[in-house]
Parts: C-alpha cells; sequence; structure tokens
C-alpha cells in the first residue's frame, strides 16, 4: 500500500490526513470524507462563527438556556468530567480571560489586576449547566464565553479517526497542529512517530514518540510567549488564577484518545512539572513529555521514546 496525503487549513490549524491504501482513488474518497467531518464540526463548534452551537450558548450567557445537538451534550459533559478531574486546570469556559490578553501586541503589558479580577468572576465550570434530558445548556454568569480551543482540534481528529474505522480503513494518521492521532501501522509494519520540536528550535526535532493506534498532543509556547521583565510568559492563561503560565516551554501528553491529550495537554500545562507528572501517572494508558525554560526534559513513567524518526 502506499502514503496519501492531503493538506489542509480547518479550524484555525493546518490539518494533514494520511491515509494507506492501495489506490488513489479510495484514498482521495477517504482523505475528503476526513475533510468534511472537520468542516462540520468546525462549523458546529467554532466559536468564531455566529451560527455555531458555541456562539448561540455564548450568547445567551446569563440569560436563557440554548437548545443543543446530543453530540455537543456528551462533547460538554466530557469537558466537564476533565475540569473535575484536573481540578480547574483544564476550563473551556477561560475565554473572558482570553480577551483581556493581547498576545500578538510586541508592546505586550500584563493586565491590570482588577481586569484579571473582573474576569475571573465570569470564569468557572461549575457555572456552566448542563441539562441532558432536556439537550439544554446555561452559562449561568453574563458575559461568560466559552471556546472549544482546548480540546476542539482533538476531538476532531478522534472523529475522522471513527468515521475510517466505521468505512474499513486500516491506516493512517489525523494531524492538526500538535494534535495527532493514527490508525493502525505505517507500510513498513513500524509505528507512526510524532516528532518533539527543540524549544527554540521548532524545525529541529529533539525526540519522537512511537504511536500505536493512540493519540498525541503537543502545547507549547514556541511561538505564542511574550517577555516581561525578564520573564518568559506562555499564551496559556491559568483559569484558576488568571495569570499566564511560566516555567514551561512544551508539554506533549500521549494517551489513547486526541480528544483526551488535547485537554491533559493544556491542564498539565497549567500544573506545572511536579503536579503535571503526578497526575498523569495515576493515569492509565496515559504519558507526558514537559520541557521546562531551561530547557530540561521530564518524563511521565514508562513513555516510549526514540532518537530516530
Amino acid at each position: 500500500m502506499n502514503e496519501y496525503r492531503l493538506m489542509r487549513k480547518l479550524m484555525g490549524s493546518a490539518f494533514e490526513l494520511v491515509i494507506l491504501s492501495n489506490s488513489s482513488t479510495e484514498a482521495e474518497h477517504f482523505l475528503n470524507m476526513g475533510v468534511n467531518e472537520i468542516q462540520r464540526i468546525e462549523n458546529l463548534l467554532s466559536e468564531f462563527k455566529d451560527d455555531s452551537i458555541t456562539s448561540k450558548i455564548n450568547q445567551n450567557a446569563g440569560i436563557e438556556y440554548t437548545e443543543v445537538d446530543e453530540e455537543v451534550i456528551q462533547l460538554l459533559e466530557r469537558c466537564l468530567q476533565i475540569s473535575s478531574l484536573t481540578a480547574g486546570a483544564f476550563d473551556i469556559t477561560i475565554g473572558p480571560l482570553k480577551k483581556i490578553y493581547k498576545f500578538k501586541n510586541e508592546n505586550f503589558t500584563l493586565p491590570q489586576s482588577f481586569q484579571i479580577t473582573d474576569a475571573l468572576e465570569k470564569v468557572g465550570y461549575k457555572h456552566l449547566i448542563i441539562e441532558p434530558l432536556n439537550r439544554k445548556v446555561f452559562l449561568s454568569k453574563k458575559d461568560m464565553f466559552i471556546s472549544f480551543a482546548g480540546i476542539g482540534k482533538g476531538y476532531a481528529a478522534d472523529c475522522v479517526k471513527r468515521l475510517w474505522l466505521q468505512n474499513g480503513v486500516t491506516a493512517g494518521v489525523v494531524s492538526a497542529s500538535g494534535d495527532l492521532c493514527t490508525l493502525g501501522l505505517r507500510n513498513d509494519g513500524s509505528p507512526w512517530k510524532i516528532g518533539i520540536a527543540k524549544p527554540d528550535q521548532k524545525n529541529e526535532m529533539l525526540l519522537y514518540i512511537p504511536i500505536i493506534n493512540a493519540s498525541v498532543a503537543t502545547s507549547g509556547d514556541y511561538e505564542q510567549y511574550f517577555m516581561n521583565k525578564g520573564i518568559r510568559y506562555s499564551h496559556n492563561i491559568n483559569p484558576i488564577t488568571g495569570q499566564p503560565v511560566t516555567g514551561i516551554k512544551s508539554v506533549s501528553v500521549v494517551s489513547p484518545g486526541a480528544e483526551l491529550s488535547d485537554a491533559l495537554a493544556t491542564a498539565v500545562y497549567i500544573m506545572g512539572v511536579d503536579a503535571g507528572l503526578y497526575f498523569v501517572n495515576q493515569l492509565p494508558n496515559t504519558h507526558c513529555l514537559i520541557i521546562d525554560e531551561k530547557n530540561k526534559v521530564y518524563s511521565s513513567k514508562n513513555i516510549s521514546i526514540s532518537n530516530e524518526a
């Protein structure tokens, strides 16, 4: 079989889909099937589309319940479960905090303390109310704002993988700017491998993680960070303190699903090295690799890494 690839910008990220097939026609069919599924999810979840479910929930914050699809109910319930599991380190209601940070401004200054305090009043996963039987969702505070940015690409990758499996695909990859899920093995029988970039040289790989029917997600500040008074701040914001994270350059999490890896990579980044490693070591079939601000590498128990692509 041959590897067939398709690259497309979707969900604000560079997606690459890979299929192993004996037929270019069959491969093209499955690659397009994957693109269509990602576009469906983007239209459903994007906070930047006025008619998406996410936008409707946000528009009704503090006003009324929003009726949503069963698919969204289930995703929101999983988000709340991960928030509870991580003691709030992962939180899709972080939107108001993101609004007060202008990371693309070269003359960056930290928001004033009253701005952070005000934003924190509108953040908190416990204020996201779900009525699963009625398929309704409510943000209980005015100006609350949810975003699936920390889990959406992983969810999309899992959906494509599930769709491919249902249609008989035996090997492939769905990759989205650091979030990747794999199916089967490569043509030569070897595992797929994800490269972990050197913190200060994003085009050079530090090491590789072999992946067999699993997923990996990386959260890093390679391009999105700023310096203030000699301190390097990440674009990741702690939803509990309202402060941008310091001390870590990247976190990669390996787990059975891209959605879970995506969310946990963000959570571990917020937790920090010691708490993050302790947390991951308690989870089944889940591993992580952390690079701190001094480029020191930490890994959880039993993670498999390689120096060769």
